[in-house]
This record gives C-alpha cells, sequence and structure tokens, in this order.
C-alpha cells in the first residue's frame, strides 16, 4: 500500500497488559473481551496472542466461527447469547458457552435438539436494566437450567456494572448488594468485575474477571490514562505530512473556514481524516504528533485529510511521521478533544488502513 496511513498493534504491549491484569486479579480466571474485532486490533490476532487466556468473549456468533476457523481452541462465550432457535445447534458444534439472560433463550435451550451439552453463563440483572433477569426470577430460572437436557453443569453466574469507572458510586454498591444476595442461593463460579472494576473494585474480582478496554492499554475510568495503571498502548494509528501551506494573517482553513490563521504560518496537511476512523467532531486544538512534537489540529476533518498548525514544528518536511494516537499520544485525550469515548475511537478504525504488527 502506498497511501501513508496505517496501524500499528503492539503484540508485546498487548501481552504485557495482559500481565498486568494478572497482577491487580491475581486469583481469578480471565475473559479477554474481544468483541468488535477485538475494539479494532483484530481478533484473530489478539486472541492468538493472548493464547494464555483463560476464556474468550465475544458478542455474536460471527465472531466465535472466526475465531474457531483460525483453529482457537480456548473457550468461547457468547456474550449476548442465542438471538433464535437455530443458534442453538451452532453453538453446541462450535463448542461454545453461552450466556442466557431472558427467558426466550431459556425457552429456546428448553426445547431445540442438540448433539452434546452446553455450558451456560446466567445473567443477573442488578440494576444496570440492560440485559439479565430480575433477581426475584433467578432462583426458578436456575431450577430450569439446572434440569435442562442441553445444559453442561451448574450454570456460571454474572452480572454487570453500570457505574464501575466512578468511585464511590451508590448504584454500585446496591449492585454488588443484590449480586452477592441473589447469588447464595448456589454454590457455583460467579464474576463481576469489568476493567473499571478490575482497577476501581478488587472486592469485585471472584472467580473470574472480565478485561475490555484495559486489555488495549486504555484507561476504563474518566479521570486517568492508561499508563497511570501500568497499562501500555496497543494501537497507534500514524500517518505522513503530505504538503505545507504557506498561508498569510487571517487566511481560512478547511471545509466551513471555521478556522483563520491569526499570523502567517505553516499548515501541514495529513494523509488520514475520517474515512480512516479520525473522529470528525475532534475540535481545533486536538494535539496531534509531528515527529514527537505536539501540534494542534486545525480547522474540520476531512474524510482522508487532516490540517495542522506547524508553529510547534517549524522544520517539519513532507514525509514527516505524525501519530494521531497512541504511541506517546493517549487515545484517552484525544476522545476528549472530540466528546467521545475511546472504545468508539478504536472501534472505528477503518479497515482500509494498512495494519502492521510489532513485537
Amino acid at each position: 500500500m502506498t497511501r501513508p496511513s496505517r496501524v500499528i498493534i503492539d503484540t508485546k504491549a498487548l501481552k504485557h497488559n495482559f500481565t498486568r491484569i494478572k497482577e491487580l486479579a491475581p486469583h481469578s480466571k480471565v475473559m479477554a473481551i474481544i468483541k468488535a474485532d477485538a475494539y479494532g486490533h483484530g481478533i484473530v490476532r489478539v486472541a492468538k496472542t493472548l493464547n494464555n487466556a483463560d476464556a474468550f468473549g465475544v458478542a455474536c456468533l460471527e465472531e466465535a466461527e472466526q475465531l474457531r476457523l483460525a483453529s482457537i481452541k480456548t473457550p468461547i462465550i457468547l456474550l449476548e447469547g442465542p438471538y433464535k432457535s437455530s443458534d442453538i445447534s451452532l453453538i453446541a458444534k462450535l463448542d461454545l458457552d453461552v450466556v442466557i439472560h431472558n427467558k426466550y433463550q431459556l425457552e429456546i435451550l428448553e426445547k431445540t435438539k442438540v448433539e452434546g451439552l452446553i455450558k451456560v453463563w446466567l445473567k443477573i440483572d442488578t440494576g444496570m436494566h440492560r440485559l439479565g433477569f430480575a433477581s426475584n426470577e433467578v432462583e426458578e430460572v436456575l431450577k430450569r437450567l439446572m434440569s435442562c437436557k442441553n445444559v453442561h453443569s451448574t450454570p456460571i453466574l454474572m452480572t454487570h456494572l453500570a457505574t464501575a469507572n466512578e468511585k464511590d458510586n451508590v448504584l454500585t454498591n446496591q449492585q454488588l448488594d443484590t449480586f452477592k444476595n441473589v447469588s447464595k442461593i448456589l454454590h457455583t463460579e460467579k464474576t463481576i468485575a469489568n476493567s473499571a472494576a478490575i482497577i476501581n473494585l478488587p472486592e469485585t474480582h471472584l472467580d473470574w474477571v472480565r478485561p475490555g478496554l484495559m486489555l488495549y492499554g486504555v484507561s476504563p475510568l474518566t479521570d486517568s490514562f492508561g499508563y497511570n495503571h501500568g497499562l501500555k498502548s496497543v494501537m497507534t494509528l500514524e500517518s505522513e505530512i503530505i504538503s505545507i501551506q504557506n498561508l498569510s494573517k487571517n487566511e481560512p482553513v478547511g471545509y466551513g473556514a471555521t478556522w483563520r490563521c491569526p499570523e502567517d504560518m505553516q499548515v501541514g496537511i495529513i494523509a488520514a481524516g475520517y474515512g480512516d476512523g479520525f473522529p470528525r467532531h475532534a475540535k481545533s486544538g486536538t494535539p496531534i504528533l509531528v515527529d514527537n512534537v505536539r501540534c494542534p489540529l486545525i480547522g474540520r476533518a476531512s474524510m482522508d485529510m487532516l490540517t495542522i498548525d506547524l508553529r510547534n514544528q517549524p522544520k517539519t518536511k513532507i514525509g514527516d511521521r505524525v501519530v494521531l494516537w497512541g504511541d506517546s499520544l493517549p487515545i484517552e485525550e484525544v476522545a476528549l478533544h472530540a466528546d467521545t469515548i475511546p472504545y468508539e475511537l478504536l472501534c472505528g478504525v477503518h479497515k482500509r488502513l494498512q495494519f502492521v504488527e510489532r513485537n
């Protein structure tokens, strides 16, 4: 590929982050969450790199199939469970664990004939009110699962926290109390902790933890960066300067002429834009690195190009390396300037880019 914009995936950093998670939760098994193409990092690449994970969490059957076709033998948990009765047979064929979170899923699991047995994770709604059985339904559902001819062994109990990224949030304590009370009825494995809870709430490190964002070196907390927690950025989005404009005071830059030069100055043009996954709504002033020097974005992002103020780096040349996030520039900071979250930026990286592995 000749276009200079590309994505660097640091597999050594990925392994480092997994080790860091094991340090934080040494007595828990780890379900590595690799849905949404491993948050844009490549689902098969990440699965093969994290071959010491105890399990992988995916959102849908298509993701699970992709892993099995790549000869991934690690247990895979289907986090949203089956969508229809025909999914059950494929779940059994692919040897997947499945999350059951509503009565429709329970019914099709009971009624569908399959070869083999399916391991079930029972999701309890403790207050997030997205997926899961209400606490007063759990006892009946457990009885039905444990008598279901298609279910292998005792279900694992799980819930999901809505506000684990906020310290001392009352809702989190309420959810933990609800889960503790409901899960007392069965002696089995349990899991609560997502990335934020792994960092913030050590009391949630039960039999399993479920890291997602932090695997990729990004902080799940609203007031910190990944490096504050000993994490290393896995993805770097980079490109090059492809043109330099010498503009006069008051001349406009970009679509809509929303930014004007405050003085005579150089403006750099970068081969990257929202067509590559850089956020269109990033504000002027969003930091970009030009040969490791911060230079502010100016004007609106275009589909294939960005414009930056080169007054901090006056010796810039065409072909100089530019980092949009990752390597020495936290994606959390870019997300703040674009009024979004790091998850969206990572998942939005376009597949037209060249992906390069480094370890």
